[in-house]
Parts: C-alpha cells; sequence; structure tokens
C-alpha cells in the first residue's frame, strides 16, 4: 500500500468514500423529501422536472388509438382485460439502464427531494474541544499502552466512539451504489451536492478552494496566525514557513502562496509519481517561494512517507531552511484508492494518519498549527491517535468544510498552538511506526489495535463526548448525502438550482475572486518592463557612481547618512522576472534592451520582479578542494512579485529583498545560481568590513596571496571596492543629538529637525542610485595590513577612517 498525495483522490473515484460522515446538516429533519398523497400536493412542488410538449401530444394520438382498439384505462389487453396493464414494466431507475434491468435499493418508488426542507449552511461554526488539562505522560508510559492482537479488518462493531445506528446506516448506504455506473454516479454527485459548482475557482484543483475554505473558516489562522493572546507571529519582514505533505499535486500550496503574494515559503514532501506536485502549474502563486523535497535522496528520493529514513531527511532539511525553528503550520491531505474496501477506509488508512501526524509534530516550530485529512474515526487506534495530538496542542477541533463533498466520510482535524513539551509523544509516534512497518504488510496476521488504553479515551469526559458528538453529527449528515444522492441517481431530471448563489456567497466569504483559471501570458520583457516603471524616468538607470578620492570624499558630510557594501569584480545589471525561468537582463545602458540570460546562469523568479544585481565569482575552501560558484547578488529591489518597493526606505526596501531571496533559494536544485544579498553595513560601523578581509591563495594566481572578502555563509570572493549608499534625502541629513542620545533628521536648507523619519525625508531607489559613491581598491589602495604598497594619491583605509572619526566628534 502506497499513499497516494492527490487531495481529491479519495473523491474523485467513481464511487464516494463511503463509511464516513458529512459536518453540516443538509436538511431540518427526516431524509426523505416526498410529498404527502394525501394532503393533495402535487409532486411537482418538489421535482424539477423539463418536459416538452411534443410528448403530450404524441400521447395524444396513442390514447385515441387504444380506445378505438377497445382499451379502458386500469385493465389489461385482451379480450377479457386478463393482459399486462403495462406491456414492460419500466424501472424506476432513470440513468442509462435496459429494459426490465433491476437493481436493489435503486428501484425504490421515492425518486422526489424537498428541497425547501433542506438546510445549506453559509456560515460555518467551528467547535473546539476543550483544551486537555493531563500532563503529558512518559515514553515509557504510553510505550506499555500499546495493544497487539490479530490483525482486523471489518468495521461493524466499533461502536464505542458513534451511536450504533448511525454505524449500521453508514455502512448500509453503501450498498445501493456498489452496481450503479462510474458516469452516472458522478452525475448525480454532482447535480445533488449545493456547493459542487465552487469547484478550484481559477486553482490548481478542488483541494486549494478547501484550504481557502478552511482558513476563512478559521479567521484565517493558517496564512494570518496569531498567539494566544492576539498577536501576530508573523513579522512584516519574516517569512511564513508551511509545508505541505502528502498533498500532491500541491492545491493546499497554490492557495497559500496566492494569498500570501510572495511573504512564504513552503517546503514540500510527497510521493513521487503520477500524483506528484505539479508546480509548473502553479498559475495562481509564485511556484518559486515553493520547494518539493523526497526524503532521502533530496530531489532523488521517492516522498514515501512511511519510511523513517524519509521522514528524517525531510525534517532535517525543512529545521536548516527555518534557522532550526521549523515551520509555521503543517497541512496533510493523504489518501488512496480503497475501491471495494470502502468500509475499512479507516483501517487501511492508520499508518498514512500516523506519519502525516509525526512529520507535522517534527517539523512545526513551537505555536505551530496543523490541519490534515482523516477519514472516519471509529476505530480505537484513531481515536487514539486523535487523542495524542489533544495532549500535543492547545486546541484542536474536527470540521467538514463545505467544500469536502457531504456523502464521503472525509473530515479534517484542525491543530491550534502545539506545545513545547511533547518528544514523547513524537517518540511514541516513531516507536508506533516501527511497528507498523512490519504489521502493514500483507503476510502479517498481527497488528497495533491500540495506542491509548480504551479506558483513558472513554475515561476523559470533555474528550469522549466530542468524538462521539462529532461522529454522530457527520454521520447523520453524510447518510443525508448519501440518500440525496440515491434520489438524483434514480431521478435524473432533478437538478440543484441553488448551485450558482452558493458559490457566489461562498467565495465572498472566503474572500476568493470569482474568476476563471488561465495560463499566465509570456510577456514581451521591454513591454512589461514599460508596464511597471509606468512615466518614470531612466535616466537613472544608467548613472554610474561618484568615484570617491581624496577631493570627493568631502561630500560625505554625515555617517549616518550611508549605508555601505563590498562590491565583487563582477559587472552589474538588471534583471527582470516573468514568472519560472523566463529572466531577462538589462546593463541599463542606452536603448532599453531586455536579452534572455545565457545558457550557464539559470534563474527562476517570480513574475514582476525587478532587481539590481552584480555577477560574482564565489569561491569555497582552499588548495586542491577550492571551487569556483557563479551568485547573483541582489543590490537593490524596484518591484517584488509586482509589488513596488521604489519609494520605501533602504533599510525597508533591504529587508523585503532578503526575505525574498530566502524565499527563492532552493538547496535542493543545483542547476540554478544561488541568488543572495550582500551584508550592508552603517557607515559608521565600516571596520567590520575590513574585519573580514583576508589574504587567501587563490588558483591561478602563481601561488601569491590575494585579498579577499569573506562573506557570513563561509565562502569568499575577490573585493573590487565599496558600494556608498546614501539613504537621505536631499536637502536633509542625519545627526546625532548629544542630549538626547538620539538621531534626528536635519533639514540644511531651511534649518528644520525632526526626530521622526517624515516621508521626505527618505531616498528613493532613484535617490540612492543618483547619490551613490564607490570606492575601488585599485592598485596602490591600502585596505589591509598585509597590503606594502601604498599610493598617497589615492584614498586608503586610513584616509576614511580618520575622515569618519572627524565626522562623529
Amino acid at each position: 500500500m502506497s499513499q497516494l498525495s492527490d487531495s481529491d483522490s479519495s473523491e474523485d473515484d467513481a464511487r464516494p468514500s463511503f463509511g464516513g460522515f458529512g459536518k453540516r446538516s443538509l436538511m431540518g429533519g427526516g431524509d426523505s423529501g416526498g410529498g404527502d398523497p394525501d394532503n393533495g400536493e402535487p409532486h411537482s412542488k418538489f421535482i424539477k422536472t423539463n418536459t416538452g410538449a411534443k410528448g403530450s401530444v404524441s400521447s395524444a394520438k396513442v390514447s385515441k388509438m387504444m380506445e378505438k382498439m377497445g382499451y379502458k384505462a386500469g385493465t389489461g389487453l385482451g379480450k377479457f382485460g386478463q393482459g399486462r396493464v403495462e406491456i414492460v414494466e419500466a424501472s424506476n431507475q432513470r440513468g442509462r439502464r435496459g429494459l426490465g434491468l433491476h437493481l436493489d435499493g435503486l428501484e425504490a418508488k421515492d425518486i422526489e427531494w424537498n428541497f425547501e426542507e433542506e438546510e445549506v449552511i453559509m456560515e460555518e461554526a467551528v467547535e473546539w474541544c476543550l483544551p486537555c488539562d493531563v500532563p503529558v505522560p512518559t515514553l515509557e508510559e504510553m510505550i506499555a499502552w500499546k495493544r497487539i492482537g490479530p490483525k482486523k479488518r471489518e468495521i461493524d462493531d466499533e461502536d464505542t466512539f458513534c451511536s450504533p445506528n448511525i454505524l449500521r446506516l453508514i455502512l448500509g448506504s453503501k450498498s445501493v451504489f456498489d452496481q450503479l455506473e462510474p458516469e452516472e454516479m458522478r452525475r448525480a454527485r454532482t447535480r445533488s451536492n449545493p456547493y459542487e459548482t465552487i469547484r478550484g475557482a481559477f486553482f490548481l484543483n478542488r483541494a486549494a478552494m478547501k484550504m481557502a475554505n478552511m482558513d476563512a473558516l478559521l479567521d484565517f489562522m493558517f496564512t494570518t496566525p496569531k498567539s494566544p493572546e492576539g498577536h501576530k507571529t508573523v513579522g512584516p519582514n519574516e517569512l511564513l514557513y508551511f509545508a505541505d505533505v502528502c498533498a500532491g499535486p500541491g492545491g493546499f500550496s497554490e492557495y497559500v502562496l496566492w494569498r500570501k503574494k510572495g511573504d512564504t515559503k513552503g517546503f514540500g514532501f510527497t510521493l513521487r509519481g503520477g500524483n506528484d506536485f505539479k508546480v509548473e502549474d502553479f498559475f495562481a502563486g509564485p511556484s518559486e517561494m515553493f520547494e518539493p523535497h523526497y526524503g532521502e535522496g533530496g530531489l532523488d528520493g521517492d516522498g514515501d512517507i512511511f519510511r523513517p529514513a524519509n521522514q528524517e531527511a525531510f525534517t532535517k532539511f525543512v529545521l536548516e531552511n527555518t534557522d532550526g525553528k521549523g515551520v509555521h503550520f503543517v497541512m496533510a491531505d493523504g489518501g488512496f484508492s480503497v475501491e471495494g474496501q470502502e468500509n475499512i477506509q479507516e483501517i487501511l488508512s492508520k499508518q498514512l494518519y500516523l506519519c502525516q501526524f509525526l512529520v507535522a509534530l517534527s517539523i512545526l516550530r513551537e505555536g505551530g498549527h496543523f490541519v490534515c485529512k482523516l477519514f472516519d474515526l471509529f476505530t480505537p487506534f484513531s481515536v487514539g491517535l486523535v487523542y495524542l495530538m489533544y495532549q500535543a496542542f492547545q486546541k484542536i477541533a474536527i470540521i467538514k468544510p463545505v467544500t469536502s463533498r457531504p456523502a464521503n466520510s472525509e473530515r479534517y482535524i484542525v491543530c491550534k498552538w502545539k506545545k513545547g513539551d511533547i518528544e514523547p509523544i513524537l517518540q511514541y509516534m516513531r516507536n508506533i511506526n516501527q511497528d507498523l512497518c512490519v504489521y502493514m504488510g500483507a503476510t502479517s496476521k498481527q497488528d497495533v489495535n491500540e495506542i491509548v488504553p480504551l479506558e483513558t479515551l472513554t475515561g476523559n469526559e470533555e474528550f469522549f463526548n466530542y468524538i462521539l458528538k462529532s461522529n454522530d453529527l457527520l454521520g447523520r449528515n453524510q447518510i443525508i448525502g448519501l440518500k440525496k444522492i440515491q434520489v438524483f441517481a434514480q431521478n435524473v431530471d432533478l437538478y440543484e438550482e441553488r448551485q450558482a448563489d452558493v458559490r457566489a456567497d461562498c467565495l465572498r466569504r472566503w474572500q476568493v475572486p470569482d474568476e476563471v483559471r488561465k495560463a499566465p501570458p509570456r510577456a514581451d520583457p521591454s513591454r512589461k518592463f514599460a508596464e511597471l516603471i509606468g512615466d518614470e524616468s531612466k535616466d537613472y538607470y544608467e548613472h554610474a557612481p561618484t568615484l570617491l578620492t581624496h577631493e570627493t570624499l568631502s561630500h560625505v558630510k554625515s555617517v549616518y547618512d550611508y549605508m555601505c557594501a563590498v562590491m565583487g569584480e563582477g559587472h552589474r545589471f538588471y534583471i527582470l522576472g516573468l514568472g519560472k525561468a523566463h529572466v531577462f537582463k538589462w546593463d541599463g545602458r542606452g536603448k532599453c534592451r531586455w536579452t534572455k540570460l545565457e545558457e550557464n546562469l539559470r534563474l527562476e523568479l517570480p513574475p514582476d520582479t525587478l532587481l539590481e544585481v552584480e555577477d560574482v565569482q564565489e569561491l569555497k575552501g582552499e588548495g586542491r578542494g577550492q571551487r569556483r560558484q557563479r551568485t547573483i547578488r541582489a543590490i537593490d529591489a524596484l518591484f517584488l512579485c509586482g509589488i513596488d518597493v521604489r519609494n520605501k526606505h533602504y533599510k525597508e526596501r533591504f529587508e523585503k529583498l532578503q526575505k525574498f531571496v530566502k524565499a527563492i533559494r532552493k538547496r535542493t536544485r543545483s542547476d540554478l545560481a544561488p541568488v543572495t544579498v550582500p551584508t550592508v553595513f552603517k557607515l559608521e560601523d565600516i571596520e567590520h568590513i575590513f574585519d573580514r578581509l583576508e589574504m587567501k591563495i587563490v588558483k591561478g594566481c602563481a601561488g601569491k596571496p590575494r585579498l579577499c572578502y569573506c562573506t557570513e555563509d563561509g565562502n569568499y570572493f575577490h573585493p573590487h571596492g565599496i558600494y556608498f549608499i546614501k539613504t537621505v534625502k536631499d536637502p536633509w541629513m542625519m545627526a546625532l543629538s548629544r542630549s538626547a542620545n538620539r538621531k534626528y533628521w536635519y533639514n540644511t536648507a531651511n534649518r528644520e529637525s525632526s526626530f521622526e523619519c517624515r516621508l521626505d525625508c527618505i531616498a528613493s531607489v532613484r535617490d540612492c542610485k543618483m547619490n551613490s559613491l564607490q570606492w575601488l581598491w585599485e592598485k596602490g589602495v591600502k585596505v589591509h595590513d598585509s597590503q606594502e604598497e601604498r599610493n598617497p594619491d589615492k584614498l586608503s583605509r586610513d584616509d576614511v577612517m580618520n575622515h569618519i572619526v572627524r565626522l562623529m566628534k
């Protein structure tokens, strides 16, 4: 058995996934919708039909012909009326059936549905289970809970956590559809579900809309997470990290990427093959911020979540790429085909449930959230897993969003605010998975049947009553959904005329535009550039920084006005991203001619991204193990994922640029050139740059040491000089108030001063570029003690440092 990661796999089979229930009430009462023949109400009140006039005329002609032959209504043909009243008794099944075919359960007379008594819920509500006040047991205590016994392959007697009658009706409803043709089943389901036409909107699939539905239902707790005190847990210049587990082709992720518009980074873990992530089809959100990983072997792994080695490798990868903290939330949507075994889907899915929980707990940061698709929750094993999550999080809930079809067994567990002391639970889940890797084999006759004692599950009154109530409610609703499909399968003239209104209302509530899905057009780079910058003059794009010399050093009147960064020996240019590998460059000179990046420089950038960059050859290691790496260093940002940042303060622009670069960096993609940002220092802290300079033996230099600048990640490159960025707009400058020990802004034209940074103090991208300075480290410029040659006519380190000291006095 292998898990599929298609979130719709359990719903889009030929038959619904029976053996579960729905969340919402579809009807106010009863499961029948026919009119009462005793009260004289016509059936047309309850049945939507299409009757043509042509059929009525034909029927009248036939009646007259029969009367001439001596036929009387209610009698059979023949001399004494002894024949059949109907020549061939018509089947009540209205689908593609031959005459005379009889199907038990689909030949009933109740082929009407009372739409007026049916309730279609728009404003969904979540009922949370009361928090767990039981401390987490030790690993030894929990291992003693585990019960191994004979493998079970029936669920008929699992009524501890639901009403026996509900369980019986759910399991019995399935048999009605066993012989129904797949196409008839799909048509009846599509016509009967009020929420069916919501579909995927402009997203990849229906799964994306399920996530949009749940996110809105839960007050956007995933895309805008908050602490228990109500504070946002992701700062304005921080990335929202998430993981998508067993969820190919990736509808959940596409929704999150669309909602966050480039302010997020996602990690995907799913089974390789036909249900892999289809990142190339993420049209709604920037797929460049999403990185699939398949466990052991990275991109070459198999993505099997059951394998402990894959779990460990994915956990390590996520933690390394989130600064060791983990993700803010995890989504899991695993399922696999259980055709012919729908009633024991829960038993077959037990290891999938467990492993999704296990991976989520491994990579979630403290305070993080989790949502995972489940099916039935009748067995002690499944309920035991929910109980462990009940102990691991501050709050849990079982929900069935309206986007989940009412007739299937699907529901979702939502876990809010992971606790910080759950390591024993994590270890216990790993222990259980080791057993299941053995027992879930086809030849094994044993299985893990219990992981939490039954007396513990039933003894916790709040938890037990919550599961019981949830199972009964969802069970009743699923029975109603199944009955409705049965009626619609019998009567092909029935249809749900509320679907259009329901779709419009739901999309409005979930804050999703009612748009059609379409592939993004491949824009012309010159046209796109003109569209982005609008009427702005292009004069500053080709402006060269002023060279810093003994004479121009006097331009620096305040050390607090400037930021500085080391330049490499590569050339500068602008890059324009149009999505995926459609990236173009322009050197900023002359006519605006955008050309495709050369073949040996591969990048992937989100659409409508415009950056100024430099091409740097970075070095790793020394001696024979030394390697060269072509790196793109982003110096400044103009547009990020279509967002105009040109007029923001340089510090804010740079923080957004840092976040952007962190999101698009894919360590699994060795074919992509790494994109980094330089370390930027305040001019008053320029000595930190000199501290990073070293003399190193570099290949191709005949064994002579060369001056190198060491980066934060341990690489180094040959420095070409320092770039000075003036972040304060003329005529303003920054100064330090000695009395208040605070920096303030001073207007040199009208002598106005302010402790607050006003909008007219902020230097835009254009201002920074036009007032930039460049200190070239040519031959004779001494910046390191190991350099012996110094030309007094050229600006050296001591000259610059002396000027800075004078300004700070």
